[in-house]
């Protein structure tokens, strides 16, 4: 999707510049989409990747890359992640599956937590989005 969208990504430069996220995104119009948090199952119900978190996190991308189409948007539509690990140790892989997939040069906001579980006890990751279309 080439449309420019009404967001500004904002990085405080007292802060440092952060690695792979905006400190904050900025609308100014448009419409927003609030993406669901997805997880690493295919179309039939079937978790991807049980033992490969690399699997795991690119068939969340995948997934929410469905979602964004169905909107009518792309990647470049996303400004915000909220990413639950339940391991902080697979940061590093995650930064690396996401880094296919959204801007890096203007990279959405982002938040991740670590959580104790998620709703199957296989799923090492889940992540939700907020979108902007024009």
């Amino acid at each position: 999707m080439t449309t420019e969208l009404p967001v500004r990504f904002i990085q405080a430069h007292d802060l440092g510049r952060p690695a792979g996220y905006s400190h904050a995104a900025e609308v100014t119009g448009g419409r927003t989409v609030y993406i669901s948090g997805q997880i690493a199952l295919d179309d039939h119900g079937n978790v991807v990747g049980a033992d490969d978190f690399e699997a795991q996190a690119r068939q969340v991308f995948r997934n929410l890359g469905h979602v964004l189409a169905a909107a009518g948007l792309d990647f470049g539509a996303v400004v915000k992640l909220t990413i639950f690990l339940t391991d902080m140790q697979d940061i590093a892989a995650f930064r690396r599956v996401r880094d296919e997939f959204v801007n890096t040069a203007a990279p959405p906001a982002s938040s991740a937590v670590q959580v104790a579980g998620l709703v199957r006890p296989e799923l090492r990751v889940e992540v939700e989005a907020i979108a902007v279309g024009p």
